[in-house]
């Protein structure tokens, strides 16, 4: 079908309702507007949180007749799912699209029951009768099901970027770590930390040589020469009050 088969009326009617939902898209809604052809239209919809389709992308499509808006369109789900109103054809079973339908209902509606109805399936109308029998007797099957279904046919593609950004961020901190928890110690607590063997006192200052900052290595015995001084002249003052 081309925008060639539905009236005027029709074409400028949906124009508007396609305009609207692209500037203010439906939540978990992306519809994919094809210019050429009203008639059909695709919408992506995102598995609820929650539910067993979770983390799934589910592409659908309408279907629209030549006296639309008097005769609802026809639903279709292109992404294989596990649920009791959608049968394994693809094909919609929902009040919204048949015998609840009015006129004045219009995409938006359309496509948020259809969303709706991955949150609350209704078994009593099912058109994949495994799927509504195992809802009613056995959810915890049902949901394993259908989270199978998800995580082969529809599970969200990963964002490599943000991954990657993320562990070059790591990596960085645990790369520059080492510096900021050395550089402090050789010059505040270096004879605490290390103890009273000159090779651990030097260790601190030599780490740390290559940054733009750094002090020369001859600096480092300077950093622990004024503890050492003030043992001596602590010494020499016991021997004063001796004598």
């Amino acid at each position: 079908a081309t925008n060639e088969n539905l009236p005027p009326t029709v074409i400028r009617q949906l124009a508007k309702e396609l305009k609207n939902l692209d500037d203010s898209p439906p939540e978990g809604i992306k519809v994919i507007v094809n210019d050429d052809d009203f008639a059909t239209i695709f919408a992506d919809i995102e598995g609820p949180a929650g539910t067993p389709y979770e983390n799934g992308i589910f592409r659908m499509k309408l279907i629209l007749s030549r006296d639309f808006p008097q005769s609802p369109p026809k639903g279709f789900f292109t992404t294989k799912i596990f649920h009791p109103n959608i049968a394994t054809s693809g094909e919609i079973c929902v009040n919204t699209l048949k015998k609840d339908w009015n006129p004045s209902l219009g995409l938006r509606h359309v496509l948020l029951v259809v969303r709706c109805l991955l949150i609350e399936p209704f078994p009593e109308s099912a058109l994949n009768e495994q799927a509504g029998k195992l809802l009613l007797e056995n959810y915890e099957e049902y949901a394993r099901h259908a989270r199978l279904y998800t995580s082969i046919h529809a599970l969200r593609p990963k964002s490599k970027s943000k991954s990657g950004a993320i562990s070059e961020s790591t990596a960085a901190l645990n790369k520059g770590q080492p510096h900021t928890v050395l550089a402090p110690i050789s010059t505040s607590t270096g004879t605490k930390a290390f103890g009273p063997n000159s090779q651990d006192r030097n260790a601190a200052p030599s780490a740390v040589s290559g940054g733009a900052s750094a002090a020369p290595r001859k600096d480092g015995p300077l950093a622990v020469k004024v503890p050492v001084d003030k043992k001596k002249m602590d010494a020499r003052k016991k021997s004063l009050k001796r004598l």
